[in-house]
């Protein structure tokens, strides 16, 4: 009824021709004033309050030895004994576990990056990342809505005074309606920015599963390798030591041995064969990491039977410059992305202390029969601007963006402390590859010193020259050299790896990503079965 009595008034308070010529005066001026205004908010957007952010600088001075460059390790005549240099500035290969050149290995990181499911979950979180970025960056436009009503309602004259019985009608309506909220102080594109921010931490948050997937495969499987090679050492061992039984039980049988060395012998030989379970006990569930890697049950059936002897030592290794190092580690990129989001929420919390404006706009057609929706005299339409300043919340917004503050501050500190730790893992894998070639050399000379002497005291023994305990302390120090030498085989390959990890992995290298590392808009790794083998960018 209200609308119906508006009609009335209009109608009498402005006759046919008058009214459409008043109706385009008011339309007119108001489109006049809305375009100035429209420019003096688009005048204003141009600013956004609030810090602009700049990557942290690359640390000067920082390096991973005291030396300006490392001493390359020491050789042994062994598998995975050859001599490793350190290549400064050398580039790191997308595929860098292909330096051991091991198709074994090769086909068991194919299928970790097709099949891992944490992989997968990452993939998974940036393209969420991706969307609520696209989500985000639409609050800058302005919004359009078509609304449809009809309504039946029943009212009485006696309510306006008129005489009469109660009266029914009908009312339709269609409009459609237009928002916009200018982002004058910039609020809204910096929370564009905190978004794209989040994506940028979400991207190089899987550029950090694929590197961690690749380097525990390959640990996996040199550990594998490593148990197996041990495994085969102790067979050896207990041929050994039930070879040397018999030779004991010869001795007592010419009266040249005593019962308790036969006894100690068939201990020794017991105690390794009890060893043996143990390390078998260990591959199992090696292997069990291994499958569970790469996307498989424990029941899936592999023919891989991986042997240190499968992977190649690679003889020159790159080492990344320092200033590069935090470019390269998607650790540190990663908390770089979020110093920049919490660098964006400072200027959400000081707009969200300013005035926030609205601009709407209505227009469409309201008629008492849907025959009569969009004929002229039917169109309805409105303009309006509104504008809010905070003035009183308890000093919630202050405390906000406060808080905002305390947690830039918080992300630097949690920036500078990844970076120390970047550095720390790059020192202590160079020193552990200079370190465990040495210790691989001390193992070699002695496994060379212990099985001269084992020897020299097994003939001695067959002699009567020396007693039995001289040959069983000589058979312990070859068992326990033997198996310490694969040991320190297998940790060098391990140590190989690590560096790669430490430095890290060559991402910006791979084809399925964005050729540069600082684009704004994140990729999603695609299969391993769709990524093309790349060169080793001369890395040995």
């Amino acid at each position: 009824m209200r609308i119906r009595l508006g009609q009335l008034w209009w109608r009498r308070r402005w006759p046919a021709g008058a009214r459409e010529a008043k109706l385009l005066a008011h339309f007119g001026f108001f489109a006049v004033r809305a375009a100035g205004t429209a420019s003096a908010v688009v005048a204003l957007s141009a600013c956004a309050v609030g810090p602009d952010f700049h990557p942290p600088a690359a640390p000067t001075g920082a390096g991973y030895t005291p030396e300006a460059q490392p001493a390359a390790t020491v050789s042994v005549p062994v598998a995975g004994g050859a001599a490793q240099k350190f290549v400064a500035g050398r580039d790191i290969p997308a595929e860098w576990w292909k330096v051991f050149h091991s198709k074994e290995l090769d086909s068991l990181i194919a299928e970790a990056l097709r099949a891992n499911p944490s992989l997968q979950a990452a993939q998974a979180a940036l393209w969420q990342a991706k969307e609520n970025l696209y989500a985000a960056g639409g609050k800058l436009l302005p919004s359009v809505d078509a609304n449809a009503s009809a309504t039946r309602q029943q009212f009485s004259l006696a309510e306006f005074g008129l005489p009469g019985g109660p009266e029914t009608f009908n009312l339709y309506q269609a409009t459609v309606n237009v928002s916009y909220a200018p982002d004058v102080f910039g609020g809204q594109r910096r929370q564009i920015e905190a978004s794209a921010a989040l994506a940028e931490y979400q991207r190089f948050e899987l550029e950090a599963t694929y590197l961690t997937l690749t380097a525990n495969v390959v640990t996996a499987a040199v550990q594998e390798a490593s148990l197996r090679g041990q495994i085969g050492a102790t067979e050896d061992i207990i041929k050994a030591e039930s070879d040397q039984l018999k030779v004991v039980r010869d001795q007592f049988e010419v009266g040249a041995a005593t019962r308790a060395d036969v006894l100690t012998q068939e201990s020794e030989v017991a105690t390794t064969q009890a060893s043996l379970p143990p390390l078998r006990k260990q591959l199992e569930q090696q292997h069990h990491v291994l499958l569970a890697l790469i996307g498989h049950f424990p029941n899936d059936a592999r023919g891989d039977h991986l042997t240190l002897a499968s992977f190649r030592l690679p003889t020159a290794l790159p080492l990344s410059l320092p200033s590069q190092l935090v470019q390269q580690r998607p650790d540190v990129r990663a908390v770089e992305a979020q110093l920049h989001q919490a660098s964006a929420q400072i200027g959400v919390a000081i707009a969200a202390r300013l005035p926030q404006f609205t601009l709407t706009a209505d227009y469409g057609t309201a008629a008492l029969t849907t025959a009569s929706l969009f004929t002229p005299g039917t169109m309805i339409w409105s303009l309006a601007a509104s504008g809010t300043q905070p003035i009183f919340h308890g000093f919630t917004f202050l405390h906000q963006q406060r808080a905002a503050e305390a947690a830039f501050d918080m992300a630097q500190g949690q920036y500078r402390n990844t970076v120390l730790a970047a550095f720390q893992n790059v020192a202590d894998v160079l020193r552990a590859l200079q370190l465990d070639a040495a210790t691989l050399k001390a193992q070699q000379h002695a496994v060379s010193a212990a099985l001269a002497t084992f020897d020299l005291s097994r003939s001695q023994y067959r002699l009567g020259a020396i007693a039995y305990l001289t040959l069983l302390n000589a058979q312990r120090s070859y068992e326990q050299a033997r198996l310490a030498l694969v040991q320190a085989q297998a940790a060098r390959f391990a140590d190989t790896a690590a560096l790669f990890q430490a430095l890290g992995g060559g991402w910006w290298n791979r084809i399925d990503v964005k050729p540069d590392p600082l684009s704004p808009e994140p990729q999603i790794v695609q299969a391993a079965s769709d990524i093309v083998p790349i060169r080793h960018n001369g890395v040995q």
